[in-house]
Protein backbone atom coordinates (compact mmCIF):
# COMPACT_ATOMS: atom_id res chain seq x y z
CA UNK A 1 0.00 0.00 0.00
CA UNK A 2 2.97 2.64 1.03
CA UNK A 3 4.17 2.53 -2.92
CA UNK A 4 0.85 3.39 -4.23
CA UNK A 5 1.07 6.60 -6.55
CA UNK A 6 -1.10 9.03 -5.37
CA UNK A 7 -0.50 11.51 -7.87
CA UNK A 8 -1.17 9.07 -10.97
CA UNK A 9 -1.86 12.38 -12.94
CA UNK A 10 0.31 14.91 -11.90
CA UNK A 11 1.64 16.89 -14.68
CA UNK A 12 -1.42 16.11 -16.93
CA UNK A 13 -3.55 18.55 -18.65
CA UNK A 14 -7.21 17.88 -19.10
CA UNK A 15 -10.25 19.65 -20.96
CA UNK A 16 -14.00 19.01 -18.83
CA UNK A 17 -16.82 20.10 -20.68
CA UNK A 18 -19.68 20.50 -18.32
CA UNK A 19 -17.69 19.65 -15.26
CA UNK A 20 -19.25 22.27 -12.91
CA UNK A 21 -21.76 19.13 -11.99
CA UNK A 22 -22.89 15.59 -11.69
CA UNK A 23 -20.48 13.08 -13.22
CA UNK A 24 -17.89 15.71 -15.15
CA UNK A 25 -17.84 17.52 -11.38
CA UNK A 26 -17.00 13.91 -9.81
CA UNK A 27 -14.02 13.62 -12.90
CA UNK A 28 -12.36 16.89 -12.43
CA UNK A 29 -12.40 15.72 -8.67
CA UNK A 30 -10.66 12.77 -9.01
CA UNK A 31 -8.56 13.90 -11.61
CA UNK A 32 -7.18 17.10 -9.88
CA UNK A 33 -6.60 14.74 -6.57
CA UNK A 34 -4.35 12.75 -8.58
CA UNK A 35 -2.53 15.88 -9.25
CA UNK A 36 -3.93 16.90 -12.87
CA UNK A 37 -4.33 20.49 -13.93
CA UNK A 38 -7.61 20.78 -14.91
CA UNK A 39 -10.11 23.29 -17.03
CA UNK A 40 -13.79 23.05 -16.15
CA UNK A 41 -16.45 24.37 -18.63
CA UNK A 42 -20.25 25.24 -18.07
CA UNK A 43 -22.82 27.80 -18.27
CA UNK A 44 -23.38 28.74 -14.99
CA UNK A 45 -22.02 30.63 -12.13
CA UNK A 46 -21.83 26.92 -10.37
CA UNK A 47 -18.92 26.11 -12.57
CA UNK A 48 -17.45 28.78 -11.15
CA UNK A 49 -17.83 27.67 -8.07
CA UNK A 50 -17.28 24.44 -8.42
CA UNK A 51 -13.19 25.44 -10.13
CA UNK A 52 -13.01 27.46 -6.26
CA UNK A 53 -13.95 24.38 -4.37
CA UNK A 54 -11.29 21.80 -6.78
CA UNK A 55 -8.65 24.08 -5.71
CA UNK A 56 -5.45 25.91 -7.45
CA UNK A 57 -5.10 23.44 -10.22
CA UNK A 58 -8.57 23.92 -11.75
CA UNK A 59 -9.79 26.83 -13.93
CA UNK A 60 -13.15 27.33 -15.04
CA UNK A 61 -14.43 28.66 -18.20
CA UNK A 62 -17.73 29.84 -18.50
CA UNK A 63 -19.48 28.92 -21.71
CA UNK A 64 -22.00 27.58 -23.77
CA UNK A 65 -20.61 24.44 -26.42
CA UNK A 66 -23.49 25.26 -28.72
CA UNK A 67 -22.10 28.50 -29.51
CA UNK A 68 -19.03 28.83 -31.65
CA UNK A 69 -17.61 32.14 -30.30
CA UNK A 70 -17.98 30.61 -26.62
CA UNK A 71 -15.56 27.38 -27.97
CA UNK A 72 -12.95 29.65 -29.65
CA UNK A 73 -12.11 31.43 -26.20
CA UNK A 74 -12.20 28.37 -24.50
CA UNK A 75 -9.32 27.48 -27.07
CA UNK A 76 -7.47 30.50 -26.22
CA UNK A 77 -8.03 30.30 -22.57
CA UNK A 78 -7.23 26.79 -22.16
CA UNK A 79 -3.86 27.52 -25.15
CA UNK A 80 -3.15 30.16 -22.29
CA UNK A 81 -3.89 28.35 -19.23
CA UNK A 82 -1.94 24.95 -20.11
CA UNK A 83 -0.55 25.01 -23.48
CA UNK A 84 -1.57 21.34 -24.47
CA UNK A 85 -4.05 18.81 -23.31
CA UNK A 86 -3.37 15.25 -22.49
CA UNK A 87 -7.53 14.63 -22.43
CA UNK A 88 -10.07 15.99 -23.36
CA UNK A 89 -13.20 15.17 -21.86
CA UNK A 90 -16.63 15.67 -24.02
CA UNK A 91 -19.15 15.77 -21.27
CA UNK A 92 -21.53 18.65 -21.56
CA UNK A 93 -25.05 17.80 -22.53
CA UNK A 94 -28.48 18.46 -21.12
CA UNK A 95 -31.16 15.70 -20.78
CA UNK A 96 -34.76 15.55 -21.11
CA UNK A 97 -37.83 13.70 -22.02
CA UNK A 98 -39.13 14.53 -25.19
CA UNK A 99 -42.99 12.50 -25.43
CA UNK A 100 -43.01 11.52 -29.61
CA UNK A 101 -45.92 13.44 -29.85
CA UNK A 102 -45.22 16.57 -28.33
CA UNK A 103 -41.66 17.44 -28.87
CA UNK A 104 -41.47 20.78 -30.31
CA UNK A 105 -38.84 22.00 -32.96
CA UNK A 106 -37.37 24.13 -30.09
CA UNK A 107 -36.64 21.47 -27.94
CA UNK A 108 -35.41 19.65 -30.36
CA UNK A 109 -32.95 22.14 -31.85
CA UNK A 110 -31.54 22.78 -28.20
CA UNK A 111 -30.89 19.23 -27.16
CA UNK A 112 -28.96 18.40 -30.68
CA UNK A 113 -27.16 22.13 -30.77
CA UNK A 114 -25.93 21.27 -27.52
CA UNK A 115 -25.39 17.75 -27.61
CA UNK A 116 -24.19 17.06 -30.82
CA UNK A 117 -23.21 20.36 -32.30
CA UNK A 118 -21.56 21.66 -29.46
CA UNK A 119 -19.56 17.82 -28.70
CA UNK A 120 -18.51 17.76 -32.76
CA UNK A 121 -17.18 21.64 -32.48
CA UNK A 122 -15.44 21.47 -28.98
CA UNK A 123 -13.01 18.60 -30.72
CA UNK A 124 -12.60 20.61 -33.60
CA UNK A 125 -11.75 23.71 -31.91
CA UNK A 126 -9.17 21.67 -29.02
CA UNK A 127 -7.72 18.89 -31.46
CA UNK A 128 -4.58 21.49 -32.61
CA UNK A 129 -3.57 21.87 -28.69
CA UNK A 130 -3.97 17.95 -28.10
CA UNK A 131 -0.40 16.17 -27.59
CA UNK A 132 0.56 13.15 -28.80
CA UNK A 133 -0.84 10.44 -27.17
CA UNK A 134 -3.92 11.81 -25.88
CA UNK A 135 -6.95 10.80 -25.34
CA UNK A 136 -10.92 12.06 -26.37
CA UNK A 137 -13.74 10.77 -24.53
CA UNK A 138 -17.39 11.58 -25.50
CA UNK A 139 -19.83 10.37 -22.76
CA UNK A 140 -22.78 9.05 -24.32
CA UNK A 141 -25.23 6.63 -22.69
CA UNK A 142 -26.78 3.52 -22.44
CA UNK A 143 -30.07 5.07 -24.09
CA UNK A 144 -28.39 5.24 -27.44
CA UNK A 145 -28.73 1.39 -27.93
CA UNK A 146 -31.67 0.65 -25.83
CA UNK A 147 -35.45 1.77 -26.90
CA UNK A 148 -36.92 4.34 -24.42
CA UNK A 149 -39.70 5.74 -24.06
CA UNK A 150 -39.87 10.03 -23.83
CA UNK A 151 -35.62 9.78 -24.77
CA UNK A 152 -35.76 9.32 -28.52
CA UNK A 153 -34.24 13.05 -29.32
CA UNK A 154 -31.58 12.17 -26.16
CA UNK A 155 -31.07 9.01 -27.67
CA UNK A 156 -30.44 10.01 -31.32
CA UNK A 157 -27.61 12.90 -29.71
CA UNK A 158 -25.97 9.99 -28.30
CA UNK A 159 -25.66 7.74 -30.79
CA UNK A 160 -24.45 10.45 -32.75
CA UNK A 161 -21.83 10.86 -30.35
CA UNK A 162 -21.09 6.96 -30.80
CA UNK A 163 -20.40 7.55 -33.81
CA UNK A 164 -18.38 10.56 -34.01
CA UNK A 165 -16.12 8.46 -31.61
CA UNK A 166 -15.27 6.22 -34.15
CA UNK A 167 -15.00 8.93 -36.97
CA UNK A 168 -12.74 11.00 -34.98
CA UNK A 169 -10.78 8.38 -33.99
CA UNK A 170 -9.96 7.72 -37.72
CA UNK A 171 -9.51 11.22 -38.27
CA UNK A 172 -6.97 11.96 -35.56
CA UNK A 173 -5.20 8.77 -35.48
CA UNK A 174 -2.54 9.74 -37.52
CA UNK A 175 -1.50 12.32 -34.61
CA UNK A 176 -1.48 9.75 -31.85
CA UNK A 177 -4.56 10.29 -30.72
CA UNK A 178 -7.53 8.09 -29.29
CA UNK A 179 -10.56 8.62 -28.99
CA UNK A 180 -13.14 6.54 -27.07
CA UNK A 181 -16.87 7.03 -25.38
CA UNK A 182 -18.05 6.39 -21.81
CA UNK A 183 -21.45 4.97 -21.73
CA UNK A 184 -23.46 5.12 -18.45
CA UNK A 185 -26.43 3.94 -17.50
CA UNK A 186 -28.08 4.72 -14.08
CA UNK A 187 -25.75 6.92 -12.12
CA UNK A 188 -26.86 7.88 -8.68
CA UNK A 189 -26.06 11.90 -8.93
CA UNK A 190 -28.29 13.13 -6.70
CA UNK A 191 -30.62 14.95 -9.43
CA UNK A 192 -33.19 12.78 -9.11
CA UNK A 193 -34.44 13.99 -5.97
CA UNK A 194 -34.47 17.78 -7.02
CA UNK A 195 -36.46 16.82 -10.57
CA UNK A 196 -38.73 14.44 -9.29
CA UNK A 197 -40.96 14.39 -6.01
CA UNK A 198 -40.43 11.61 -3.20
CA UNK A 199 -42.95 9.62 -4.61
CA UNK A 200 -42.42 10.04 -7.99
CA UNK A 201 -38.42 9.51 -7.19
CA UNK A 202 -38.97 6.63 -5.44
CA UNK A 203 -40.74 4.90 -8.23
CA UNK A 204 -38.41 5.70 -10.68
CA UNK A 205 -35.47 4.35 -8.77
CA UNK A 206 -37.44 0.94 -7.95
CA UNK A 207 -38.11 0.39 -11.91
CA UNK A 208 -34.94 1.54 -12.42
CA UNK A 209 -33.28 -1.50 -9.93
CA UNK A 210 -35.69 -4.16 -11.57
CA UNK A 211 -34.23 -3.45 -15.06
CA UNK A 212 -30.53 -3.75 -14.19
CA UNK A 213 -28.60 -7.10 -13.51
CA UNK A 214 -26.94 -5.79 -10.42
CA UNK A 215 -29.83 -4.26 -8.83
CA UNK A 216 -28.33 -1.33 -7.83
CA UNK A 217 -27.15 2.52 -9.49
CA UNK A 218 -23.53 2.94 -10.27
CA UNK A 219 -21.77 5.57 -8.34
CA UNK A 220 -19.89 8.53 -9.45
CA UNK A 221 -16.81 7.31 -8.84
CA UNK A 222 -17.56 4.50 -11.01
CA UNK A 223 -18.13 6.25 -14.18
CA UNK A 224 -15.07 8.88 -13.22
CA UNK A 225 -12.66 5.78 -12.69
CA UNK A 226 -13.83 4.53 -16.43
CA UNK A 227 -13.36 8.04 -17.86
CA UNK A 228 -10.23 7.98 -16.58
CA UNK A 229 -8.91 4.53 -17.55
CA UNK A 230 -9.94 5.44 -21.23
CA UNK A 231 -8.29 8.29 -21.50
CA UNK A 232 -4.68 7.72 -20.18
CA UNK A 233 -4.63 3.80 -19.29
CA UNK A 234 -6.21 1.75 -22.21
CA UNK A 235 -3.57 3.19 -24.67
CA UNK A 236 -4.61 0.13 -27.00
CA UNK A 237 -8.32 1.05 -27.78
CA UNK A 238 -9.78 3.61 -29.79
CA UNK A 239 -12.84 4.26 -31.25
CA UNK A 240 -14.68 1.88 -28.79
CA UNK A 241 -17.47 2.38 -25.63
CA UNK A 242 -17.30 0.92 -22.40
CA UNK A 243 -20.48 0.90 -21.01
CA UNK A 244 -20.31 1.27 -16.99
CA UNK A 245 -24.32 0.63 -16.46
CA UNK A 246 -24.27 -2.56 -14.17
CA UNK A 247 -25.00 -4.85 -17.19
CA UNK A 248 -28.01 -3.14 -18.55
CA UNK A 249 -27.07 -2.75 -22.03
CA UNK A 250 -25.21 -6.39 -22.27
CA UNK A 251 -27.16 -8.73 -20.73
Amino acid sequence: MGDEDVTPYSDKNVVITGGGAGMGFALAELLVDGGARVVITGRSQATLDAARHLGENAVAVRGDVASLPDLDALADRVKSELGSIDALFVNAGIARTTPFDSTTEEVFDEMLAINVKGAFFTVQKLAPLLSTGAGVVFTTSAANVIGMRDTSVYAAGKAALRSMARSFSRELLPRGIRVNAVSPGPIDTGILEKVMTGEAAEQFKAQVLADNPMQRFGTLDEFARAAAFLAFEATYTTGAEFAVDGGRTQL
